[in-house]
């Protein structure tokens, strides 16, 4: 018991330490982003050889997109909270803009029966992914500066013009019929709501009317009715309209406790669709079986626990709202694709932060993460911690030039005295 007890009170104390948010943000994600590169490659090598494409075309793409994003997180983790405000508005004028093009006829593309793209020509960008970092840094501005003039005590300001914005950016991407990236956005809206302390009354009038709307969009559509009906389903459908949901169990159950191995599932030769994107989980859990599910679920759990470490622990209301904002859209994310892969919710057709494979998934998430370790880092524990460590390095390296070196040569044996005869 006394062991136990010092285990646990070692855990709360790493757990409260100032940096320990930061270091848990860069360590899920850099294991995260490495653990989905390998599963993209393993998920993907049947389409590729159906494709009559090189065995790493998708792997190669990933890995750019990878090594971009990280580039971009190093520089967002290093910039200046106050320049991120300066950005917040071309940046949102981009991603509208960008959003308008996609829904123009002849230059959006559609792919997979939502128009979400445009071609650059040398890689496809989709919009949509970036309208949830701009409205991650635009919601958070907006209600800072809001809550800095004491105008958040009224309704029409908690509502105006943060609600009609977004809607604006959910009517451009409903246009392309991306429900999934609809659904995101929304979850966002009613984080930064929460976290502003907006009224029960109307928090509650807001979300009944957004699932009225949503509820209506997919009674509408005969495919997403579909979905819906899949959820929880366990036998084959005549008309095959649950093929993706039931295979995805299937292969969770082939799975069993620790895989059948890397590279060694069968589900992805032509039983499993979208195996690298959308059902990736799925075919994580065949081939590294139920460890490796839970590996990936323990590295989000964690990126959620630091981000709201992260919301909590400052009182610049700007941190605190991008960091929630950031912190639900990569967990409702989350939860919606691996609620899709094991039939718990209908299938929204939306990648697994950080670790499917899609070019612009990947940049806008290692985006969102470079804006929380920015954060992490500008907590006042964290200040302190950083300077007392910076201190101490530079008092080290200043007693090594000050303090003589020892001399590290051996001294040469001395001779052994003669014996006299």
């Amino acid at each position: 018991m006394a062991r136990l007890a010092a285990l646990r009170a070692r855990i709360r104390y790493l757990l409260e330490r100032p940096l320990t948010p930061y270091y848990l943000i860069l360590g899920a994600t850099l294991l995260l982003v490495v653990l989905g590169l390998v599963m993209v490659f393993s998920a993907s090598q049947i389409l590729v050889m159906q494709r009559h494409l090189p065995i790493t075309f998708f792997f190669r793409k990933q890995l750019v997109a990878a090594l971009l994003g990280g580039a971009m997180m190093l520089v967002l983790s290093r910039m200046p909270t106050r320049v991120l405000r300066v950005l917040v508005y071309p940046l949102l004028c981009v991603v509208v803009g960008a959003l308008v093009l996609v829904a123009i006829p002849g230059i959006g593309q559609q792919v997979n029966g939502n128009r979400n793209w445009i071609n650059l020509g040398f890689f496809q960008i989709q919009p949509s992914e970036f309208a949830k970092f701009g409205l991650v840094l635009w919601g958070a501005d907006l209600l800072a500066r809001k809550q800095k003039t004491h105008m958040l005590d009224q309704w029409k300001h908690l509502l105006v013009p943060l609600v009609p914005g977004t809607l604006l950016m959910l009517m451009l991407i409903m246009l392309g019929g991306d429900m999934g990236t609809t659904m995101i956005l929304i979850a966002m809206l009613f984080g930064l709501l929460w976290m502003v302390g907006a009224p029960l009354r109307l928090f509650g009038a807001t979300l009944g009317v957004a699932v009225a709307a949503c509820t209506a969009l997919i009674i509408t559509v005969p495919h997403r009715l579909d979905r819906l009906a899949c959820i929880g389903v366990t036998k084959p459908d005549p008309n095959l309209n649950c093929f993706q949901a039931l295979h995805g169990l299937y292969a969770f159950a082939a799975g069993g406790p620790f895989g059948s191995g890397l590279g060694a599932g069968t589900e992805k030769w032509g039983q499993l669709p979208e195996a690298h994107t959308d059902f990736i989980f799925a075919a994580t859990g065949e081939e590294l079986g139920l460890v490796g599910t839970l590996s990936v679920l323990g590295l989000f759990a964690a990126l959620g626990y630091a981000g709201i470490r992260v919301a909590i622990g400052t009182k610049d209301p700007f941190v605190r709202y991008a960091a929630g904002a950031a912190t639900t859209w990569i967990m409702a994310q989350a939860m919606i694709n691996l609620g899709s892969a094991l039939g718990l919710l209908p299938i929204a057709g939306v990648p697994l932060p950080l670790f499917s494979y899609g070019g612009s998934a990947m940049l806008s998430a290692l985006c969102a993460i470079g804006v929380l370790l920015c954060f992490a880092r500008s907590t006042p524990g964290a200040k302190k911690a950083l300077a007392a460590r910076s201190k101490n390095s530079r008092v080290r390296t200043g007693l090594s030039r000050v303090l003589p070196r020892r001399r590290t040569t051996a001294r040469p044996a001395p001779r052994p005295a003669r014996r006299e005869r």
